[in-house]
């Protein structure tokens, strides 16, 4: 009898699922889902590129999967990605909702928070407050120079050893947000500021890992104490954090002087009062959190994907030497306006970006109300995917697509050109906000590094790996490099 009722309950458990995954008329195509699982089964979650590239293949450049009971539609190529992120940007300009990284962010701050008022609110008051960075007397280029010199003196009193770059980079970028969001910097061995930085790297690789999937795929299991709930943890821990910084700067901070960011959302808060806007410190809280991750981890991941193939191809680190030893000549400094005469160095930095690929699904969107793409019907709250690498490596848009050319961005006179296919940092009302600051650090940084270092394969070391390790931020599997003073060129 017993188990007559469990068929019977299985039974109508997968009816309600086939039921449930049905694609509504004229969505797009995809493969049939399994049970539970939908078609994760399907993918191989370590890196799932290969078989979404197979699925579009076979699909087209819109193309649906489900994780779990939710349906997700991918977007593969220039002409789909540009359609929905640009022409259509506000009906995919949504989040989706109900995912772990939804419930520890507390749906605030920047980068989750669905489509909205309170987002615009916040993302109006990110860029202002960042494209105007004059904030008390540094400014944002002098703020990462410093961090340069800093990075440049420990490198330096480690010349001709083997270093590890990602730590070591990870701090120097963590530093440049630091200064920008409370007006600090740590030494690169501080014991708490590396608490810091593990804390929020746990997060990133949780959201994307197994248990953050299984997470978003299985309600039923979310209130277990599995190791998802880490994540709630280091959320708490890293509020602390910074809810001591907010205290600090309550106690010091003179509204029409302000110091940093956190300074400037003070001075937001009060000035709205109970007007009823987004602005208070549970926003806060979430906001700074927002750009902690975001601007630490894709820059330092950049970087060390530039000096990776800078020491795999010896002769585009020559050339780099020799265009920045021909700008600067004997002047030490570097400076950004720099860069308009460095078109070498301007396509190095672009080609490792398109090439590394860094935020190869970009973070997902939602449509925003029931809309139209390339002539499928796709239903408000829809998950969807832009296959950013897609483009990066998208034929016919790329002289060289799969291989690292500085060549993709300089026309036939050897000047820096930017196609319309280089959407590292996405397209649309969602795009990067911190575009500005990545493209100011990475210049800033690999010239002063360039200028005094060179950078090889060490002769100990294995041979370089070039494969990819996935994840929400893409980079390189961890390397060593080896360092040395250089000899200048004469000019």
């Amino acid at each position: 009898m017993l188990g007559s009722l469990f068929l019977l309950w299985a039974g109508v458990l997968l009816l309600y699922f086939l039921w449930k995954t049905r694609r509504p008329k004229n969505f797009p195509p995809g493969p049939q889902p399994f049970p539970i699982f939908g078609n994760l089964l399907q993918l191989n979650l370590k890196n799932p590129m290969k078989d979404f590239e197979k699925l579009s293949e076979r699909y087209g450049k819109v193309y649906s999967v489900y994780f779990g009971g939710r349906p997700a539609v991918l977007l593969h190529g220039l002409q789909a990605v540009k359609e929905a992120l640009m022409t259509r940007g506000v009906e995919f300009a949504g989040r989706p909702q109900g995912l772990l990284v939804n419930h520890v962010s507390e749906n605030k701050g920047l980068v989750i928070v669905n489509y909205g008022p309170s987002w615009k609110e916040q993302r109006r008051f990110a860029l202002t407050t960042l494209r105007n960075f004059g904030l008390g007397k540094l400014s944002m280029e002098e703020r990462i120079l410093e961090e340069t010199s800093h990075l440049s003196s420990y490198i330096e009193k480690n010349a001709g050893q083997s270093l590890d770059p990602q730590t070591l980079f990870h701090n120097a970028f963590s530093n440049v947000i630091c200064a920008i969001l409370f007006g600090a910097r740590y030494n690169y061995e501080d014991q708490s500021f590396q608490s810091l930085m593990r804390t929020i790297n746990e997060n990133t690789k949780m959201f994307n890992g197994p248990w953050g999937m299984l997470y978003d795929t299985i309600p039923l299991i979310r209130s277990l104490p599995l190791p998802f709930r880490k994540a709630f943890e280091n959320r708490d821990n890293v509020k602390a954090f910074l809810l001591t910084k907010v205290a600090e700067h309550k106690e010091t901070h003179v509204p029409e002087q302000p110091r940093d960011l956190i300074d400037c959302y003070l001075n937001e808060i009060e000035k709205r009062g109970n007007d009823g806007s987004s602005f208070d410190e549970g926003f806060m809280m979430v906001f700074l959190m927002d750009l902690f991750a975001a601007g630490t981890d894709t820059s330092s991941t950049t970087l060390r994907v530039g000096l990776l193939q800078l020491m795999v191809h010896p002769d585009v680190q020559a050339r780099c030497h020799h265009e920045i030893d021909t700008v600067l000549g004997e002047r030490e400094q570097v400076y950004y306006e720099d860069r308009h005469r460095m078109p070498y160095v301007q396509a190095v930095i672009h080609e490792v970006q398109r090439y590394g690929s860094i935020v190869p699904l970009s973070v997902f969107h939602a449509t925003t109300q029931d809309t139209q793409l390339l002539g499928y019907s796709i239903p408000k709250g829809t998950t969807i995917i832009p296959n950013l690498s897609s483009v990066l490596y998208e034929e016919g848009q790329w002289k060289f697509p799969h291989d690292f050319n500085p060549s993709n961005f300089l026309n036939e006179e050897g000047e820096f050109v930017k196609p319309e296919a280089f959407v590292p940092f996405s397209l649309g009302p969602r795009m990067c906000l911190g575009e500005g600051l990545a493209r100011m650090e990475l210049f800033l940084f690999l010239v002063t590094l360039l200028r005094r270092f060179q950078f090889h394969w060490p002769q100990d070391g294995r041979e370089p790996d070039l494969t990819p390790h996935y994840g929400i931020v893409q980079g390189p599997k961890p390397y060593r490099l080896r360092v040395r003073l250089r000899v200048r060129q004469s000019t």
